[in-house]
């Protein structure tokens, strides 16, 4: 991997992490609901960078994250891991598939979708154990992640576009000079 790779995954992970510090300052409607405006850079990083830079912003917030917050193997980062890979995942096979057909929105619907339906069957799997209590919450859980999913695509949206603006300017400068 190139060092400019290592550089742009640092900063990015870096980046969400601080999102992910600020969100757990928020309050939460819901126990254990998190907004997850982290998201927003790796989608940003999907779409920019592609899968790879992604899935390794999405690994290193989920373990930093967790071993900063002292949930690290517990059932709080259990849920994240594979709710952040299922999410990771599914937006990066839905971007490789059809790449003009969604945007960062829609992106991210997606990857909201999965990611709650993934939290949903590990927390059924792992320590629910009671399918009624799961499609009780299940409504929530995904109503919630379809409004949260939509307001992070629309801010990802607006970040890689001016991105995509700074970057152009930038060529446009050194091709004048």
């Amino acid at each position: 991997m190139p060092l400019q790779d290592k550089y742009r995954i640092a900063i990015l992970s870096a980046y969400a992490l601080a999102l992910h510090g600020f969100e757990a300052l928020l309050p939460s409607p819901v126990p254990w609901l998190r907004f997850g405006i982290s998201n927003i850079i790796t989608l940003t990083a999907l779409v920019m960078f592609g899968f790879r830079t992604a899935m390794m912003i999405t690994l290193i917030r989920v373990v930093l994250g967790s071993i900063f917050s002292g949930t690290f193997l517990g059932p709080a980062f259990m849920l994240s891991l594979g709710g952040g890979l299922a999410g990771t995942i599914a937006m990066g096979a839905v971007l490789s598939i059809s790449r003009n057909i969604f945007g960062p929105v829609g992106l991210s619907l997606i990857g909201a979708f999965f990611h709650n339906a993934a939290q949903l069957f590990f927390a059924y799997l792992l320590f629910i154990r009671r399918i009624e209590a799961v499609l009780f919450i299940s409504p929530v859980i995904l109503l919630i992640g379809t409004l949260t999913g939509f307001a992070n695509g629309l801010v990802a949206d607006i970040l890689i576009k001016n991105l995509l603006k700074n970057e152009q300017d930038s060529i446009q400068n050194v091709a004048r000079a």
